[in-house]
């Protein structure tokens, strides 16, 4: 196990992974609490991060800055560390309600259809629905779940019903639920 765990400390993208594991969902793991806005101190998670993997400040700099999905971010004067969206604890991350486009996608895997068309999208375990830009994410998104499936989610017609949306930092779009007569399967 501790051979392993030096091994994927060299690997960025595993760290990063880890890195959400805790900031997004379990900061009790490594000892320390976020903010109500989901930050966390930067040295108390390199300290509380470094029984399982050394990382220093430049490493997680470059990880930050690296990251393919942008899912991190620094407070104005560095010290503190979040991620964008994509918590299952109760924070706020400050987002700031904008009117959708006419369509967002959500990428999902074909064998939740069934659900989705009877239920809607939930957001789970999470704070908010995600929904992708573009049905190229989405399907990036489903596949990571299964044979993906897009669907195209009519947001424009869920704003003038009332529905809020948010945009995170790094892109993703928000929403508390999407109701199935919002949504339409991409062939």
């Amino acid at each position: 196990m501790e051979r392993r765990w030096k091994e994927e400390c060299m690997d960025f993208d595993k760290i990063g992974k880890y890195l959400c594991f805790i900031l997004r969902h379990h900061p009790e793991k490594i000892g320390i609490t976020l903010d109500e806005h989901g930050w966390a101190d930067v040295d108390e998670l390199l300290a509380g991060i470094s029984e399982r993997c050394p990382l220093c400040r430049e490493q997680l700099e470059e990880i930050v800055r690296t990251d393919a999905k942008s899912r991190y971010s620094f407070s104005a004067d560095g010290q503190l560390i979040r991620c964008n969206q994509g918590h299952s604890i109760p924070v706020d991350v400050e987002l700031e309600q904008v009117l959708p486009p006419e369509f967002l996608w959500h990428g999902t895997a074909e064998r939740f259809l069934p659900a989705i068309f009877q239920e809607g999208l939930r957001r789970m375990s999470r704070l908010y629905v995600h929904l992708s830009a573009t049905p190229e994410i989405a399907q990036t998104v489903g596949a990571r779940h299964g044979k993906p499936v897009v669907l195209r989610v009519q947001t424009g017609k869920m704003a003038e019903d009332g529905y809020a949306f948010y945009r995170s930092v790094n892109g993703v779009w928000l929403t508390e639920a999407v109701p199935a007569k919002y949504l339409e399967e991409m062939k």
